[in-house]
Protein backbone atom coordinates (compact mmCIF):
# COMPACT_ATOMS: atom_id res chain seq x y z
CA UNK A 1 0.00 0.00 0.00
CA UNK A 2 1.01 3.67 -0.78
CA UNK A 3 1.86 6.17 1.54
CA UNK A 4 -0.79 8.05 -0.20
CA UNK A 5 -3.49 5.42 0.22
CA UNK A 6 -2.08 4.71 3.54
CA UNK A 7 -2.42 7.82 5.03
CA UNK A 8 -6.35 7.92 3.42
CA UNK A 9 -7.10 4.78 5.06
CA UNK A 10 -5.92 5.87 8.65
CA UNK A 11 -7.62 8.98 8.44
CA UNK A 12 -10.77 7.56 6.98
CA UNK A 13 -11.34 5.20 10.07
CA UNK A 14 -12.56 7.84 12.30
CA UNK A 15 -13.61 11.50 12.42
CA UNK A 16 -10.43 13.86 12.09
CA UNK A 17 -11.04 17.09 14.20
CA UNK A 18 -9.08 20.04 13.18
CA UNK A 19 -9.27 23.29 14.57
CA UNK A 20 -7.75 25.34 12.13
CA UNK A 21 -6.34 29.45 13.31
CA UNK A 22 -6.41 31.63 10.64
CA UNK A 23 -7.42 35.12 10.32
CA UNK A 24 -7.40 35.18 5.98
CA UNK A 25 -11.29 34.09 5.05
CA UNK A 26 -9.46 33.04 1.14
CA UNK A 27 -6.71 31.28 2.77
CA UNK A 28 -8.94 29.28 5.33
CA UNK A 29 -11.65 28.73 2.28
CA UNK A 30 -8.15 27.06 0.23
CA UNK A 31 -7.06 25.09 3.24
CA UNK A 32 -10.83 23.74 3.40
CA UNK A 33 -11.29 23.23 -0.58
CA UNK A 34 -7.37 21.02 -0.39
CA UNK A 35 -9.30 18.77 2.54
CA UNK A 36 -12.32 18.10 0.66
CA UNK A 37 -10.32 17.42 -2.47
CA UNK A 38 -8.52 14.62 -0.40
CA UNK A 39 -11.39 13.23 -0.61
CA UNK A 40 -12.14 12.33 3.09
CA UNK A 41 -15.34 12.82 4.14
CA UNK A 42 -15.16 12.42 7.84
CA UNK A 43 -12.79 14.86 9.53
CA UNK A 44 -14.29 18.25 10.30
CA UNK A 45 -12.62 22.01 10.37
CA UNK A 46 -13.10 24.64 12.93
CA UNK A 47 -12.00 27.65 11.64
CA UNK A 48 -11.40 30.72 14.47
CA UNK A 49 -10.04 33.77 13.23
CA UNK A 50 -7.66 34.47 16.61
CA UNK A 51 -6.14 32.92 19.32
CA UNK A 52 -8.08 33.84 22.38
CA UNK A 53 -10.78 32.41 20.01
CA UNK A 54 -8.72 28.94 19.57
CA UNK A 55 -8.33 28.67 23.07
CA UNK A 56 -11.91 29.07 23.73
CA UNK A 57 -12.76 26.08 21.47
CA UNK A 58 -10.36 24.04 23.17
CA UNK A 59 -11.57 24.54 26.42
CA UNK A 60 -15.10 23.63 24.66
CA UNK A 61 -13.99 20.57 22.33
CA UNK A 62 -11.40 18.06 22.17
CA UNK A 63 -9.20 18.52 18.77
CA UNK A 64 -6.77 16.06 17.26
CA UNK A 65 -4.98 18.49 15.90
CA UNK A 66 -4.33 22.34 15.40
CA UNK A 67 -3.21 24.49 12.00
CA UNK A 68 -1.80 27.61 13.34
CA UNK A 69 -1.15 31.10 11.52
CA UNK A 70 1.82 32.81 13.25
CA UNK A 71 0.27 36.39 12.25
CA UNK A 72 -3.01 36.99 13.78
CA UNK A 73 -4.76 39.88 14.97
CA UNK A 74 -4.23 39.17 18.85
CA UNK A 75 -0.44 37.30 18.37
CA UNK A 76 2.31 37.29 16.18
CA UNK A 77 4.61 34.63 15.55
CA UNK A 78 5.79 31.82 18.06
CA UNK A 79 4.10 33.55 20.80
CA UNK A 80 1.22 31.69 19.88
CA UNK A 81 2.73 28.03 20.60
CA UNK A 82 3.29 28.44 24.93
CA UNK A 83 -0.64 29.39 25.25
CA UNK A 84 -1.82 26.72 22.90
CA UNK A 85 0.53 23.71 24.13
CA UNK A 86 -0.57 25.03 27.95
CA UNK A 87 -4.50 24.55 27.02
CA UNK A 88 -4.04 21.29 25.25
CA UNK A 89 -0.64 19.79 25.57
CA UNK A 90 -1.35 16.27 23.79
CA UNK A 91 -2.41 18.04 21.00
CA UNK A 92 -0.28 18.44 18.17
CA UNK A 93 0.44 21.88 16.32
CA UNK A 94 1.44 22.46 12.83
CA UNK A 95 2.33 25.92 11.79
CA UNK A 96 1.66 27.58 8.76
CA UNK A 97 2.75 30.70 7.39
CA UNK A 98 4.05 32.57 4.20
CA UNK A 99 7.66 32.78 4.71
CA UNK A 100 9.79 30.24 3.74
CA UNK A 101 12.38 30.48 6.00
CA UNK A 102 14.49 26.95 7.29
CA UNK A 103 15.62 29.23 10.88
CA UNK A 104 11.95 29.96 11.88
CA UNK A 105 10.87 26.37 10.87
CA UNK A 106 13.42 24.96 13.19
CA UNK A 107 12.87 27.10 16.03
CA UNK A 108 9.19 26.57 15.60
CA UNK A 109 9.83 22.74 16.32
CA UNK A 110 12.19 23.47 19.28
CA UNK A 111 9.15 25.60 20.81
CA UNK A 112 6.87 22.34 20.07
CA UNK A 113 4.87 22.39 16.96
CA UNK A 114 5.30 19.43 15.20
CA UNK A 115 5.23 20.66 11.75
CA UNK A 116 5.54 24.07 9.07
CA UNK A 117 4.16 24.37 6.31
CA UNK A 118 4.61 27.11 3.92
CA UNK A 119 1.02 27.88 2.49
CA UNK A 120 2.21 28.65 -0.75
CA UNK A 121 3.91 25.19 -0.68
CA UNK A 122 0.58 23.40 0.44
CA UNK A 123 -1.24 21.03 -1.73
CA UNK A 124 -3.08 18.05 -1.27
CA UNK A 125 -0.30 15.50 -0.26
CA UNK A 126 1.61 17.78 1.46
CA UNK A 127 -1.40 18.86 3.69
CA UNK A 128 -2.45 15.59 4.53
CA UNK A 129 0.72 14.25 5.11
CA UNK A 130 1.69 16.94 7.55
CA UNK A 131 -1.56 16.27 9.49
CA UNK A 132 -0.84 12.51 9.84
CA UNK A 133 2.73 12.74 10.84
CA UNK A 134 2.13 15.44 12.97
CA UNK A 135 -0.36 13.23 15.09
CA UNK A 136 1.80 10.45 14.82
CA UNK A 137 4.84 12.41 16.04
CA UNK A 138 2.19 13.95 18.67
CA UNK A 139 0.82 10.39 20.22
CA UNK A 140 4.53 9.28 19.95
CA UNK A 141 6.15 12.15 22.38
CA UNK A 142 3.04 11.93 24.67
CA UNK A 143 3.62 8.45 24.99
CA UNK A 144 7.02 8.58 25.40
CA UNK A 145 6.73 11.66 27.75
CA UNK A 146 4.09 9.11 29.97
CA UNK A 147 6.26 6.14 30.03
CA UNK A 148 8.80 8.37 31.07
CA UNK A 149 6.91 9.60 34.17
CA UNK A 150 5.67 6.35 34.77
CA UNK A 151 9.41 5.38 34.89
CA UNK A 152 10.29 8.57 37.53
CA UNK A 153 7.77 7.45 39.52
CA UNK A 154 8.79 4.04 39.69
CA UNK A 155 12.17 5.58 40.22
CA UNK A 156 10.98 7.43 43.25
CA UNK A 157 8.77 4.95 45.06
CA UNK A 158 11.94 2.41 44.65
CA UNK A 159 14.19 5.09 46.04
CA UNK A 160 11.45 5.21 49.12
CA UNK A 161 11.58 1.49 49.97
CA UNK A 162 15.01 1.57 50.19
CA UNK A 163 15.28 4.52 51.79
CA UNK A 164 12.99 2.88 54.17
CA UNK A 165 14.42 -0.25 54.36
CA UNK A 166 17.80 1.55 55.10
CA UNK A 167 16.22 3.36 57.94
CA UNK A 168 14.72 -0.64 58.90
CA UNK A 169 18.21 -1.64 58.86
CA UNK A 170 19.44 1.30 60.75
CA UNK A 171 17.18 1.14 63.18
CA UNK A 172 17.36 -3.17 63.80
CA UNK A 173 20.85 -2.36 64.36
CA UNK A 174 20.12 0.37 66.58
CA UNK A 175 17.49 -2.06 68.48
CA UNK A 176 20.60 -4.39 68.72
CA UNK A 177 22.67 -2.42 70.14
CA UNK A 178 20.25 -0.87 72.70
CA UNK A 179 18.67 -4.06 73.92
CA UNK A 180 22.15 -5.51 74.21
CA UNK A 181 23.59 -2.43 76.42
CA UNK A 182 20.37 -2.64 78.36
CA UNK A 183 20.08 -6.56 79.57
CA UNK A 184 23.77 -6.70 79.87
CA UNK A 185 23.18 -3.82 82.75
CA UNK A 186 20.57 -6.11 84.77
CA UNK A 187 21.95 -9.86 83.50
CA UNK A 188 25.72 -8.39 85.10
CA UNK A 189 23.68 -7.57 88.42
CA UNK A 190 22.50 -10.92 88.64
CA UNK A 191 25.35 -12.65 88.02
CA UNK A 192 27.57 -10.69 90.21
CA UNK A 193 24.62 -10.88 92.97
CA UNK A 194 24.51 -14.89 92.24
CA UNK A 195 28.64 -15.09 92.70
CA UNK A 196 28.32 -13.31 96.17
CA UNK A 197 25.91 -15.64 97.02
CA UNK A 198 27.87 -18.91 96.17
CA UNK A 199 31.39 -17.54 96.91
CA UNK A 200 29.82 -16.45 100.51
CA UNK A 201 28.00 -19.20 100.93
CA UNK A 202 27.81 -20.04 105.02
CA UNK A 203 29.68 -16.72 105.73
CA UNK A 204 26.88 -14.51 105.09
CA UNK A 205 24.08 -12.59 107.16
CA UNK A 206 20.51 -13.14 106.48
CA UNK A 207 20.25 -9.53 106.06
CA UNK A 208 23.02 -9.68 103.12
CA UNK A 209 21.58 -12.42 101.40
CA UNK A 210 17.92 -10.49 101.60
CA UNK A 211 19.44 -7.30 99.93
CA UNK A 212 21.45 -9.72 97.17
CA UNK A 213 18.36 -11.39 96.04
CA UNK A 214 16.46 -8.13 96.37
CA UNK A 215 19.09 -6.69 94.11
CA UNK A 216 18.27 -10.24 91.94
CA UNK A 217 14.75 -9.66 91.62
CA UNK A 218 15.04 -5.86 90.35
CA UNK A 219 17.21 -6.61 87.91
CA UNK A 220 15.23 -9.30 86.99
CA UNK A 221 11.94 -7.18 86.71
CA UNK A 222 13.40 -4.98 84.80
CA UNK A 223 15.27 -7.44 81.60
CA UNK A 224 10.86 -8.97 81.78
CA UNK A 225 9.73 -5.20 81.96
CA UNK A 226 12.11 -4.25 79.10
CA UNK A 227 10.81 -7.09 77.22
CA UNK A 228 7.58 -6.52 77.61
CA UNK A 229 8.12 -3.12 75.86
CA UNK A 230 9.83 -4.85 72.93
CA UNK A 231 7.38 -7.35 72.18
CA UNK A 232 4.47 -5.26 72.79
CA UNK A 233 5.62 -2.37 70.38
CA UNK A 234 6.19 -5.43 67.90
CA UNK A 235 2.72 -6.71 68.68
CA UNK A 236 1.29 -3.18 67.52
CA UNK A 237 3.42 -2.59 64.36
CA UNK A 238 2.20 -6.05 63.30
CA UNK A 239 -1.46 -5.24 63.72
CA UNK A 240 -1.66 -7.55 66.66
CA UNK A 241 -2.41 -5.51 69.45
CA UNK A 242 -5.96 -5.64 70.31
CA UNK A 243 -7.63 -3.30 72.78
CA UNK A 244 -9.41 -5.57 74.92
CA UNK A 245 -12.30 -3.33 77.65
CA UNK A 246 -13.42 -3.97 80.87
CA UNK A 247 -15.11 -2.54 83.65
CA UNK A 248 -12.61 -0.89 85.59
CA UNK A 249 -13.32 2.02 88.75
CA UNK A 250 -10.82 4.69 87.46
CA UNK A 251 -9.73 6.41 90.67
CA UNK A 252 -9.28 3.07 92.44
CA UNK A 253 -6.79 1.78 89.53
CA UNK A 254 -4.91 5.01 89.45
CA UNK A 255 -4.47 5.43 92.90
CA UNK A 256 -3.47 2.26 93.06
CA UNK A 257 -0.97 2.69 90.84
CA UNK A 258 0.61 6.08 92.50
CA UNK A 259 1.11 4.33 95.75
CA UNK A 260 3.08 1.78 93.83
CA UNK A 261 5.12 4.51 92.95
CA UNK A 262 5.65 5.96 96.07
CA UNK A 263 8.64 4.23 96.96
CA UNK A 264 10.24 5.74 94.27
CA UNK A 265 8.93 9.37 94.48
CA UNK A 266 9.96 9.10 98.42
CA UNK A 267 13.42 8.25 97.03
CA UNK A 268 13.68 12.06 95.31
CA UNK A 269 11.34 13.90 97.87
CA UNK A 270 8.88 14.13 95.09
CA UNK A 271 5.26 14.85 95.96
CA UNK A 272 2.64 12.81 94.00
CA UNK A 273 -0.99 14.71 93.51
CA UNK A 274 -3.79 13.00 92.25
CA UNK A 275 -7.24 14.80 90.92
CA UNK A 276 -10.43 13.59 90.11
CA UNK A 277 -13.91 14.00 89.94
CA UNK A 278 -16.02 12.82 92.53
CA UNK A 279 -18.60 9.29 92.16
CA UNK A 280 -16.63 8.73 88.87
CA UNK A 281 -18.60 6.11 86.71
CA UNK A 282 -17.09 3.14 86.25
CA UNK A 283 -15.75 2.82 81.99
CA UNK A 284 -14.60 0.07 80.14
CA UNK A 285 -11.02 0.37 79.44
CA UNK A 286 -8.46 -2.25 78.58
CA UNK A 287 -6.69 -2.26 82.08
CA UNK A 288 -3.24 -3.61 80.83
CA UNK A 289 -2.57 -1.33 78.12
CA UNK A 290 -4.18 1.63 80.50
CA UNK A 291 -1.40 0.74 83.16
CA UNK A 292 1.63 0.64 80.42
CA UNK A 293 0.23 4.31 79.43
CA UNK A 294 0.02 5.62 82.61
CA UNK A 295 2.71 3.65 84.79
CA UNK A 296 5.01 4.82 81.51
CA UNK A 297 4.10 8.77 81.87
CA UNK A 298 4.38 8.77 85.52
CA UNK A 299 7.63 7.49 85.94
CA UNK A 300 9.22 9.54 83.43
CA UNK A 301 7.55 12.66 84.62
CA UNK A 302 9.25 11.32 88.00
CA UNK A 303 12.51 10.55 86.56
CA UNK A 304 13.06 13.82 84.90
CA UNK A 305 11.82 15.67 87.65
CA UNK A 306 14.26 17.35 90.08
CA UNK A 307 14.85 16.33 93.90
CA UNK A 308 11.69 17.90 95.85
CA UNK A 309 9.54 18.41 92.31
CA UNK A 310 6.13 17.27 91.99
CA UNK A 311 4.27 14.92 89.70
CA UNK A 312 0.49 15.40 89.17
CA UNK A 313 -1.89 13.30 87.59
CA UNK A 314 -5.42 14.28 87.01
CA UNK A 315 -8.58 12.69 85.81
CA UNK A 316 -11.99 13.86 83.73
CA UNK A 317 -14.55 11.99 82.83
CA UNK A 318 -16.58 13.41 79.68
CA UNK A 319 -19.63 11.91 78.37
CA UNK A 320 -17.83 9.31 75.55
CA UNK A 321 -14.46 10.06 77.00
CA UNK A 322 -12.13 10.06 79.87
CA UNK A 323 -8.91 12.09 79.85
CA UNK A 324 -5.97 11.71 81.90
CA UNK A 325 -2.95 14.59 82.48
CA UNK A 326 0.86 13.77 84.04
CA UNK A 327 1.73 16.94 84.42
CA UNK A 328 5.92 17.45 86.17
CA UNK A 329 7.75 20.28 86.49
CA UNK A 330 11.04 18.89 85.20
CA UNK A 331 13.50 19.16 82.55
CA UNK A 332 11.16 19.41 79.43
CA UNK A 333 11.57 18.72 75.97
CA UNK A 334 12.38 21.46 73.43
CA UNK A 335 9.90 22.79 70.45
CA UNK A 336 12.13 20.92 67.80
CA UNK A 337 11.94 17.21 69.70
CA UNK A 338 8.60 17.43 70.68
CA UNK A 339 7.23 15.63 67.23
CA UNK A 340 10.42 12.97 67.31
CA UNK A 341 9.98 11.82 71.15
CA UNK A 342 7.52 9.00 70.12
CA UNK A 343 9.83 7.44 67.72
CA UNK A 344 11.02 3.94 69.02
CA UNK A 345 14.58 4.67 70.96
CA UNK A 346 14.66 8.23 70.72
CA UNK A 347 15.77 10.26 73.55
CA UNK A 348 15.61 14.08 73.77
CA UNK A 349 18.72 15.47 73.91
CA UNK A 350 18.62 16.95 77.12
CA UNK A 351 18.14 13.72 79.27
CA UNK A 352 22.15 13.89 80.15
CA UNK A 353 22.55 10.56 81.89
CA UNK A 354 19.82 9.61 83.08
CA UNK A 355 19.12 6.27 82.02
CA UNK A 356 16.11 5.10 79.47
CA UNK A 357 16.11 3.07 76.02
CA UNK A 358 13.86 5.46 74.72
CA UNK A 359 10.75 3.07 74.26
CA UNK A 360 8.31 4.25 76.88
CA UNK A 361 6.75 7.26 74.99
CA UNK A 362 6.96 4.93 71.02
CA UNK A 363 4.81 1.80 73.68
CA UNK A 364 2.22 4.62 75.72
CA UNK A 365 1.22 6.02 71.69
CA UNK A 366 0.55 2.64 70.58
CA UNK A 367 -1.99 1.58 73.59
CA UNK A 368 -3.35 5.36 72.96
CA UNK A 369 -3.49 4.09 69.65
CA UNK A 370 -5.14 0.31 70.24
CA UNK A 371 -7.61 2.81 72.01
CA UNK A 372 -8.61 4.71 69.14
CA UNK A 373 -7.93 7.59 71.40
CA UNK A 374 -5.41 10.69 70.92
CA UNK A 375 -2.41 11.77 72.87
CA UNK A 376 -0.83 15.46 73.37
CA UNK A 377 2.23 16.73 74.63
CA UNK A 378 2.94 20.33 75.74
CA UNK A 379 6.54 21.31 77.26
CA UNK A 380 9.15 23.91 77.47
CA UNK A 381 12.73 23.35 78.17
CA UNK A 382 13.45 23.92 81.76
CA UNK A 383 10.05 24.22 83.07
CA UNK A 384 8.22 21.23 82.64
CA UNK A 385 5.94 18.74 80.51
CA UNK A 386 2.21 18.29 80.21
CA UNK A 387 1.06 14.79 78.25
CA UNK A 388 -2.66 14.37 77.96
CA UNK A 389 -4.19 11.36 76.57
CA UNK A 390 -8.27 11.01 75.71
CA UNK A 391 -9.71 7.41 75.13
CA UNK A 392 -13.40 7.19 73.92
CA UNK A 393 -14.80 4.29 76.23
CA UNK A 394 -18.28 3.27 77.60
CA UNK A 395 -19.47 4.55 80.42
CA UNK A 396 -21.68 2.18 82.47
Amino acid sequence: MGLYAEVRQIMSESTVKILLIEDNLAEARLLDEVLKGFGLDRFQLTWVKRLGEGLTKLEEEDFDVILLDLTLPDSQGLASLPPLMSQAPTVPIVVLTNTNDDALAIEAVRCGAQDFLVKRLVNVDVLVRSLQYAIERKRAAVALREANEALEMQVQERTAELKKAQELNQLKSEFVSMLSHDFRNPLTTILASAGLLQDGNGTLSEERKRAICERIRAASYNMAHLLDEVLLIGRADSGKLECQPTLLDLESFCRQLLEELQLGADQKNLSLGFVSQDRLAKVALDDRLLRHILLNLLTNAMKYSPEGGMVRLELKMHQSAVTFRVEDRGIGISEEELDKIFNPFYRARNVGRISGNGLGLAMVKRCVEAHRGEIEVESEKGVGTTFTVVLPTLIR
